[in-house]
C-alpha cells in the first residue's frame, strides 16, 4: 500500500518509547569492542522536520519529545537518547526530529555499520541523501524482511536489528514474526527489537502467541500506554519485543518507563509493563 508517512508521527510518545529502548541497547553493544551491525528494516526518511506539513498538522510530537527533551531531572537511561535529539538541535529549538537511523548513526561507532532499507517512494530518497556520506551506511529500496534473509549473519556475529512496519495491514502482525524467524534462524545471538503498536489489544495477543510458537526464548516486552485500551479508533498504546535483550536493559525500563508515563501522560492515564513473554 505505502501510504503511511511517519512523518506524521514522527517524536510521538511510541517514538519516545522506541527510541529510548534502541538507544540504550546500542549503549549495550558499545561496552564491547567488537563492531556489530545495525539492520532496519523499515528506515523511514532518517530526519523529520516538526514545524513540517506533516509533522505540524499532526502536532504529535507536543505530547511526545517535547514534554521531556529539557527536563531536568532526566533520568540516565535517557542521555544517550536526548543526547541524539540535542545535536540535532543545538540552538536548543526543537525543530527536527531524528528517526531510527539517525539516533543509530549518531551511536554507532567508526567500525560498526547500517543497513537501511526503506520501500516509500517518496521517503527512500531523503533517507539516501541523509547518508550518501557516511561510510558505515548503506542504504537500500527494498523489503525490509527480505534483508532478514540476506544481511544476516553479519561476519561480526553481533547485532542489532530494528523492525518497525507500518502495519498499514493486518498481515504485518503475521509478517514480523515470519521474518523474525527467518533471521534467527541465521543470526540466532542477535538482538531482534520490533516495535508494535496497541490498535486492537487481540491483535497484539494472537502476535505474541505467534511469537511463543516459534520457540525461540528470551523474548521481552515493554509497553507504554497513553490511554487504557478501547474498541475506538486510534493507537491507545506502543511496545517493543527485545529478543535477546542486554542484561541490563529490563532494569533499565522497569526504572525509567514510571518517569517517561508521569511526563508523557499526565493524567496518568494507561499503564506501563515490562514482562517477558519468553523467559530464559
Amino acid at each position: 500500500m505505502l501510504s503511511y508517512r511517519h512523518s506524521f508521527h514522527a517524536g510521538n510518545h511510541a517514538d519516545v518509547l522506541k527510541h529510548t529502548v534502541q538507544s540504550l541497547i546500542i549503549d549495550a553493544l558499545n561496552e564491547k569492542d567488537k563492531p556489530y551491525l545495525y539492520l532496519d528494516t523499515h528506515a523511514g526518511a532518517g530526519r523529520y522536520q516538526l514545524s513540517g506539513e506533516h509533522a505540524g498538522r499532526t502536532g504529535e510530537y507536543l505530547s511526545g519529545i517535547a514534554r521531556i527533551w529539557q527536563q531536568d531531572d532526566l533520568p540516565a537511561e535517557l542521555a544517550s537518547y536526548i543526547s541524539c535529539i540535542k545535536a540535532l538541535n543545538p540552538n536548543g529549538m526543537l525543530r527536527y526530529y531524528p528517526g531510527s537511523p539517525l539516533i543509530a548513526r549518531h551511536l554507532l561507532r567508526a567500525d560498526d555499520s547500517l543497513n537501511l532499507t526503506e520501500l516509500h517512494p517518496s521517503d527512500y530518497p531523503l533517507l539516501r541523501n541523509e547518508f550518501q556520506k557516511d561510510a558505515r551506511a548503506r542504504t537500500e529500496r527494498a523489503d525490509g524482511y527480505q534483508q532478514l534473509k540476506s544481511k544476516l549473519p553479519p561476519p561480526s556475529r553481533r547485532g542489532l536489528i530494528l523492525i518497525d512496519p507500518p502495519y498499514e495491514i493486518k498481515s504485518d502482525y503475521q509478517a514480523v514474526v515470519k521474518g523474525i524467524q527467518e533471521g534467527y534462524k541465521r543470526f540466532s545471538t542477535g538482538i531482534y527489537a520490533l516495535w508494535y503498536p496497541v490498535v486492537l489489544r487481540q491483535q497484539i495477543k494472537r502476535m505474541f502467541s505467534d511469537l511463543e510458537a516459534t520457540g525461540i526464548r528470551r523474548i521481552l516486552q515493554i509497553e507504554l500506554a497513553v490511554r487504557p485500551d478501547n474498541d475506538q479508533r486510534g493507537m491507545t498504546a506502543s511496545g517493543m519485543v527485545v529478543i535477546n535483550p542486554p542484561w541490563k536493559l529490563e532494569q533499565q525500563m522497569n526504572h525509567v518507563l514510571p518517569w517517561l508515563h508521569q511526563h508523557l501522560v499526565p493524567t496518568g492515564t494507561g499503564h506501563t509493563k515490562v514482562s517477558w513473554i519468553v523467559p530464559e
